[in-house]
């Protein structure tokens, strides 16, 4: 009785766990391109299955043999979300970052680039601003010009004045710091992207698949301001809407309620 009784409970462990990791696994796919690929998955695992049942051998011959070169077809497609899913588990509490910014300094960050969005949008400036967050984006900052200066709005709109060295390609802010400009960021290979967007816009697509960075885009066509994140683009962005999104995702985290208690008991 006590073996039977220890099997039920490793089958309970068990299937808490796969659903826990089936669970996270959908957050990950959660409004990015992979639903629809899981949509298209379903639609042929659903003809093998009528296809078995009602006998239909060619077509079954078919599906068969789909599934044998599938699994491969798989990593393929779910490239950049099985990238995401692994970042997403580095970045989990293990490796989580110790130091917190200070509320002005994120403040003054985000009002530095918001005015300097503003008077670009107006003048029709294409400009290509990414925030680094947990993913670091070294290997992007490498591929632009070293600055690491102080972020200012001044110096970002004299980067992306037309016909200017650096301001073709995107530039990079860490924290407090603008790292670099004329920085090179892969292409989004999304099929569903809209043609009515440009290379600036693709590129920051193309960013937010790969990282979990905040990218904004102001276009040089029509001065719209646009926002991309987790493989998605926003586009014309209000200010006010912009400045609540900015704030909503870089501000400092709070601490936990467990946290804070723990630091109560130990001054008592």
């Amino acid at each position: 009785m006590d073996w039977i009784t220890e099997i039920d409970i490793k089958d309970i462990i068990d299937i808490l766990i796969v659903s826990y990791v089936i669970y996270k696994l959908i957050l990950v796919v959660r409004g990015t391109r992979a639903i629809q690929l899981l949509k298209g998955i379903f639609v042929v695992v659903v003809t093998w299955a009528l296809s078995s049942w009602f006998k239909l051998n060619t077509l079954q011959w078919m599906m068969n043999q789909m599934f044998t070169f599938g699994l491969v077809g798989v990593f393929i497609i779910f490239q950049p979300e099985l990238r995401r899913a692994l970042e997403q588990l580095g970045r989990g509490k293990l490796f989580s970052r110790t130091t917190v910014e200070e509320d002005t300094e994120v403040n003054r960050r985000i009002n530095e680039v918001l005015k300097a969005v503003t008077y670009m949008a107006r003048r029709k400036i294409g400009a290509l601003i990414v925030f680094e967050r947990d993913t670091g984006l070294t290997d992007y900052i490498e591929s632009g010009i070293a600055i690491e200066s102080q972020i200012s709005s001044e110096l970002l709109i004299n980067i992306f004045v037309p016909n200017t060295p650096l301001h073709d390609g995107a530039v990079i802010l860490r924290k407090h710091q603008l790292m670099a400009a004329g920085c090179y960021l892969p292409l989004s290979e999304n099929p569903f992207i809209s043609k009515e967007l440009g290379t600036r816009h693709r590129a920051a697509i193309g960013m937010s698949e790969v990282s979990d960075a905040m990218c904004v885009i102001v276009s040089e066509e029509t001065g719209a301001v646009s926002l991309a994140m987790n493989g998605h683009i926003l586009r014309d962005v209000k200010e006010d809407a912009l400045l609540a999104k900015l704030f909503e995702e870089l501000k400092p985290k709070a601490k936990t309620k467990e946290k804070r208690s723990i630091w109560k008991w130990r001054r008592r």
